[in-house]
C-alpha cells in the first residue's frame, strides 16, 4: 500500500503524538481532498496517515480498480498497524476519519477496531446501503437480483479471457449530465474530472464485478451493539447524503454529535474553503477532547 505521513510543522521524534487513520472516498485517491484534510490536521499537532486503498492508486494489488469494501476495511486496520510499529506515535491514541464512503468504512472498522478511540465522517456514505438504497430510494430486489444474475455472467466471461467490465464513479463527460443527474454525481464529475481535483491516479472507474460483494456489505449493522466510542458526524445541510449521517447518529448509541455545515452539499465538503475551514474546527475540538 502507498501512504503518506502528515506531520506537524513542529515534530519531534522525541515526543509522542495521537495520530489518526484518514480514509479516501470511493474513486478517490490520497492527493485529493483527504490529503488535504490531513495536512490541515497536521497543521493542529496531530499525525495524520492517508493512503491508497488496496487495488487502487499507486497501492498494489489485482485486479486493479476493485471496489471491495472488507479490504477497505482492513485498510484502515492496517494503517493503525503501521502506526503502532512508529516510536513517535502514541498507539493508545488512534483516532480514525473518511470522507464519502471512507466515512462510511471509518464508521464500519470502528465497530470491531477499538484501537481507535474517536470516530470522525465527513459527507458519510456507506456502501452497501448507499447501493441498496441509493440516497434513500430503496432498489427494488427484482432490480439488485438482476444485478447479481448479470455480475455472475460477467464473471464467467472474465474467468474464460474477456476483458474486465468497468463502471463509473460520477459521469465521466459533461454530455451525461442532465436535470435528472443528482447533485451528489453533478458534483462528482466537477470535482474529479476537471482541473479542480483531477489527478492520474484517479481514474473514475471500479470494476463491476466489485458489486456484488458491495451489495452484501453493511457499515452500519453493528453500531448499536460494537460502536462504543465517540463519533462525530459532520454533514453538508444541502447535501443529498445527509440521510447517512443522520441514520448513524441515530443508530449510535454512546457519545455522538451531528454537525451540519449550514449550505453545503455533499461535494462542497471536499474543498470549498469557507465549509471545509468550519469541519477542520470541528474536527480538531473533537481529536483533541476525545484522543
Amino acid at each position: 500500500m502507498a501512504a503518506e505521513l502528515h506531520l506537524p510543522d513542529n515534530f519531534s521524534e522525541t515526543t509522542k503524538y495521537p495520530a489518526i487513520v484518514c480514509i479516501h472516498p470511493a474513486g478517490g485517491v490520497k492527493e485529493q481532498t483527504i490529503g488535504h484534510y490531513a495536512s490541515r490536521l497536521a497543521e493542529k499537532g496531530f499525525i495524520a496517515l492517508t493512503f491508497d486503498a488496496s487495488y487502487q492508486g499507486e497501492s498494489e494489488g489485482l485486479p486493479r480498480y476493485l471496489e471491495d469494501p472488507t479490504a477497505r476495511v482492513e485498510d484502515a486496520r492496517a494503517g493503525a498497524d503501521y502506526l503502532a510499529t512508529l516510536p513517535y506515535i502514541d498507539a493508545y491514541r488512534l483516532g480514525v476519519f473518511g470522507i464519502c464512503a471512507g466515512g462510511g468504512y471509518a464508521i464500519s472498522v470502528a465497530q470491531t477496531e477499538h484501537r481507535f478511540k474517536a470516530i470522525a465522517a465527513i459527507s458519510a456514505s456507506p456502501m452497501g446501503e448507499g447501493f441498496r438504497n441509493f440516497l434513500g430510494y430503496e432498489t427494488p430486489v427484482p432490480v439488485l437480483l438482476d444485478l447479481l444474475k448479470n455480475i455472475g455472467i460477467q464473471r464467467n466471461l472474465e474467468a474464460n479471457g474477456a476483458e474486465p467490465m468497468y463502471m463509473n464513479w460520477v459521469p465521466e463527460t459533461i454530455e451525461e449530465i442532465n436535470e435528472n443527474t443528482p447533485d451528489l454525481l453533478r458534483e462528482g464529475h466537477d470535482y474529479y474530472k476537471t482541473s479542480r481535483a483531477q489527478h492520474p491516479n484517479s481514474v473514475n472507474k471500479y470494476l463491476f464485478t466489485s458489486t456484488d460483494r458491495i451489495l452484501a456489505f453493511s457499515a452500519f449493522d453493528q453500531i448499536p451493539a460494537f460502536l462504543t466510542q465517540p463519533i462525530l458526524l459532520i454533514a453538508g445541510s444541502k447535501a443529498d447524503t445527509k440521510i447517512f449521517s443522520d441514520q448513524a447518529f441515530e443508530l449510535a448509541q454512546g457519545d455522538k454529535e451531528l454537525f451540519i455545515v449550514d449550505g453545503a452539499t455533499h461535494i462542497a465538503m471536499y474543498d470549498i474553503p469557507e465549509y471545509v475551514d468550519q469541519a477542520v474546527a470541528k474536527l480538531t475540538e473533537f481529536y483533541s477532547a476525545k484522543l
